[in-house]
C-alpha cells in the first residue's frame, strides 16, 4: 500500500500511482489498489492513494510482499497478499511467512484474503485454511486484516467470529456488497467498510441503503482499480483520480459535506492502519 496527496483540485497526480507491468499483489496486478479521499469542499483537493504494489518498479524506496523480489519492489506500503482465488495454487495454512513478512515496515496490513463463492477459482476449504492463516497473522502482528467477500456472508461472519474468539484483531472489509447483516457483524467486530465504485451504479440502491447505515466513522473509500469504475466512468479502467466521484456519492448519501466525508475517511484510514505515517 502507498500513501500519496493528488496537487491538484478534484484528481491524483496519476504519475505517481502507475505501477509497472509486474505488479504482482492479489488479483490486482497492474492497479493501484485502494484509495481514501482527503480535501476540501471544491472537490477533494488530496488524495491519499494506497496501492497494492509489490514489485512496482518504478515506485521509490522498498517494500516486500510474499514471493516477490525485494530488489525489484519500489516506494509501496504493502500487505502480504493470498487471494481467495489463489488459496489452492498459493497454499497457505500456517500464518508464519505472513508474520515475517510484517516486520517490514513497509508492510501496513495482511490480505487480501477472504471467502469467494461467486467465482469458487479455489475449493473452499483451501479459501478458508488462507483466510483463518491471514486471520492469525493479523492478530499477532496488530495489522489490520483486509477481506474479500463474495457470495460468502454468512461464512464471512461465522468465521471472523469464531476467530475473534481467539483473540481480537482489525480490518476492513474490503470494497463492500455484503447484505445488512455483513455489515452489522462487521461493525460489531470493529471492522470498518470500505466503499467502491459499485455503490454509484444504478443497480446497487440496495447496497447504498446498507452503506447509508454505517456511521460515518466506519466508512473508507477506495478504488478497487483497474476494476469497477464509478459512474460516470463505468466501464472504463479504472484509476485512482475516479475516486472522487465515489466520495461525492457517499457524502450525498451520508448527508454530509464533501469536506467532511473526506475529514472523516482520512482519520478513519491513518486510525485503522496504524503503521501507515501522516503526511508531513
Amino acid at each position: 500500500m502507498q500513501v500519496r496527496a493528488g496537487r491538484q483540485a478534484g484528481r491524483a497526480d496519476i504519475a505517481d500511482h502507475l505501477p509497472a507491468r509486474d505488479v504482482l499483489a492479489g488479483a490486482h496486478r497492474d492497479a493501484a489498489h485502494m484509495a481514501i479521499a482527503g480535501g476540501d469542499a471544491a472537490g477533494m483537493r488530496e488524495l491519499d492513494e494506497i496501492a497494492v504494489t509489490p514489485g512496482a518498479s518504478r515506485l521509490r524506496d522498498h517494500a516486500v510482499a510474499r514471493g516477490v523480489d525485494r530488489r525489484a519492489i519500489r516506494g509501496a506500503d504493502v500487505h502480504p497478499p493470498v487471494h481467495p482465488h489463489e488459496a489452492e495454487k498459493e497454499f497457505l495454512d500456517d500464518p508464519a511467512p505472513l508474520i515475517a513478512e510484517a516486520a517490514h515496515p513497509k508492510v501496513v496490513a495482511i490480505g487480501e484474503t477472504g471467502l469467494d463463492f461467486y467465482y469458487e477459482h479455489s475449493p473452499r476449504a483451501e479459501q478458508t485454511a488462507s483466510f483463518r492463516a491471514h486471520v492469525a497473522a493479523a492478530r499477532q502482528t496488530g495489522l489490520p486484516l483486509v477481506v474479500h467477500t463474495r457470495d460468502a456472508d454468512d461464512e464471512t461472519i461465522d468465521l471472523l467470529r469464531d476467530e475473534m474468539g481467539k483473540g481480537a484483531f482489525t480490518g476492513l472489509i474490503h470494497c463492500f456488497t455484503g447484505g445488512q447483516r455483513l455489515a452489522d457483524a462487521a461493525m460489531e467486530m470493529g471492522f470498518y467498510i470500505s466503499v467502491s465504485g459499485i455503490a454509484t451504479f444504478k443497480n446497487a440502491a440496495a447496497l447504498r441503503e446498507v452503506i447509508r447505515s454505517v456511521p460515518l466513522e466506519r466508512l473508507v473509500v477506495e478504488t478497487d482499480a483497474p476494476f469497477l469504475a464509478p459512474v460516470p466512468h463505468r466501464g472504463k479502467t479504472n484509476e485512482p483520480a475516479f475516486v472522487v466521484h465515489t466520495a461525492r456519492m457517499l457524502a450525498e448519501l451520508k448527508g454530509v459535506s464533501e469536506s467532511e466525508l473526506a475529514a472523516a475517511t482520512t482519520e478513519n484510514f491513518f486510525r485503522l492502519f496504524t503503521k501507515v505515517k501522516r503526511p508531513a
